[in-house]
């Protein structure tokens, strides 16, 4: 497969076409009478009209054919994607994942849309307000379908195999250590080339921002030139009757049929495109002489809410870096969060659980919620020398953090069997330390 070429940039006002067709994009306007190469102008909005221009998401297409050149939508088997989140009871207590199972080749074909699987989530999908995390597991390419949400935006983390994506802008390659977003009302269509698994973080009624960087200043966390949107390709391809458009609308899924690819695109150009960003990019913010800072300074994405300072959902890293600071507990500090904390395990062993929580699989820790080290880690935490070391090498945790408290879905916490039972023995073997005629007894402090 030939390298494929990108836009660099987040949120950027871009302009692509396809090297066939060189002047395909219209000069100084979107919608001629006559397009050039007798192509349709298509607008594609990513907010209202009336947004401030900070906030204004368009994309102007120019495509062979328009989109709504297909057979009226039914509906379709939802498989495991549901936005009920009553489906059980609540459960407070610490929720942890063994890796997902994904379904073997020979024994079933399941592409990516019929391989997600929806976790857990809150909110609703009809006022735009909410999230849901989906797992998916799949096995086989997509072939003649793709795939549109008309609910929200997809941020993709591959865990295990590659996604060579194609989009109505142009393809993506998404490796593991990578993530794509697919923004509301975008088609695609997912190649995969082995059994393959990862984690998606879906919000409605907004959009992905990088975060404000505050006292940090100009630089740092997720660099803007380091998101890679795709360059414009089409294919002008006749499938009579047999390529299937899938839709998720409403929490449900429908399917039409058309006769063409709708990857007919021949030149873009606009600031609501998909993109793609490597998490080794990111530049590393950390303590450098006591105590930790929130883990906020992970962030590389945020979808704000209403509420200044608060997010329906931030896509946290806990990426390689030094660890340096002197007199403190370095692992993560035992914690009661008012937010959700869904984290999930991209490669290696997260630091504050060497065992159990394994890559491919997840854990949530509710609103509220006590976690923390298990017990092996704080009794070596709190022995260890504190000289300057490297933390995570090798490794990649993410975290999807949200302001809602997630409902789990009937699938996660039983017809997946991947439930550890066992999750909150990790602490059984914590003990008092309280030494209460002895302040400093370790003389460490």
């Amino acid at each position: 497969m030939a390298e494929l070429k990108y836009i660099s940039g987040f949120g950027n006002e871009c302009a692509s076409e396809d090297p066939r067709c060189p002047g395909a994009l219209p000069e100084g306007q979107n919608n001629p009478q006559v397009c050039p190469y007798n192509l349709y102008a298509e607008q594609l909005s990513g907010s209202a009209f009336t947004c401030p221009r900070s906030s204004n998401k368009r994309s102007w297409l120019y495509r062979i054919l328009p989109s709504v050149s297909h057979k009226p939508f039914e509906s379709i088997d939802q498989g495991h994607v549901t936005h009920n989140w009553d489906e059980v009871d609540p459960d407070p207590n610490q929720l942890r994942w063994k890796p997902f199972e994904i379904p073997k080749a020979s024994q079933k074909k399941v592409d990516f849309v019929s391989g997600l699987h929806t976790l857990c989530g809150a909110g609703d999908i009809r006022s735009n307000n909410g999230l849901a995390v989906h797992i998916f597991l799949c096995n086989t390419s997509m072939g003649n379908r793709c795939f549109y949400n008309s609910d929200g935006d997809f941020l993709i983390v591959p865990q295990k195999g590659k996604l060579l994506i194609y989009t109505e802008f142009g393809k993506m390659l998404v490796q593991p250590n990578e993530i794509c977003v697919i923004q509301r009302g975008m088609r695609f269509s997912v190649d995969v080339f082995e059994e393959t698994r990862g984690y998606i973080l879906e919000v409605y009624g907004v959009h992905f921002e990088l975060p404000d960087l505050g006292p940090i200043g100009a630089n740092g966390l997720a660099n803007p030139r380091d998101f890679l949107i795709p360059v414009a390709w089409y294919e002008d391809h006749q499938v009579p009757g047999g390529y299937t458009v899938i839709n998720k609308y409403q929490g449900k899924m429908f399917a039409a049929k058309q006769d063409v690819s709708p990857f007919n695109v021949v030149a873009w150009h606009g600031n609501y495109t998909p993109y793609k960003y490597n998490l080794e990019n990111f530049m590393v913010i950390n303590s450098v002489a006591f105590d930790h800072a929130d883990p906020s300074i992970f962030t590389v994405l945020t979808a704000k809410s209403v509420r200044p300072g608060v997010a329906i959902a931030d896509f946290v890293i806990f990426p390689p870096r030094w660890g340096v600071a002197d007199k403190t507990f370095r692992p993560p500090y035992y914690h009661r969060n008012c937010m959700s904390e869904f984290m999930g395990l991209i490669k290696g062993h997260y630091e504050a659980k060497q065992g159990g929580f394994l890559p491919g699989g997840g854990s949530l820790h509710s609103p509220m919620t006590p976690h923390g080290p298990d017990a092996d880690c704080f009794e070596k935490a709190s022995k260890a020398k504190l000289a300057p070391e490297r933390i995570a090498d090798g490794t990649m945790a993410f975290m999807f953090e949200s302001s809602l408290s997630m409902a789990v879905t009937k699938w996660g916490l039983k017809t997946s069997n991947c439930l550890d039972e066992n999750y909150y023995k990790c602490w059984e073997p914590l003990k008092s330390h309280f030494t209460p005629n002895s302040r400093n007894p370790a003389g460490t402090n």
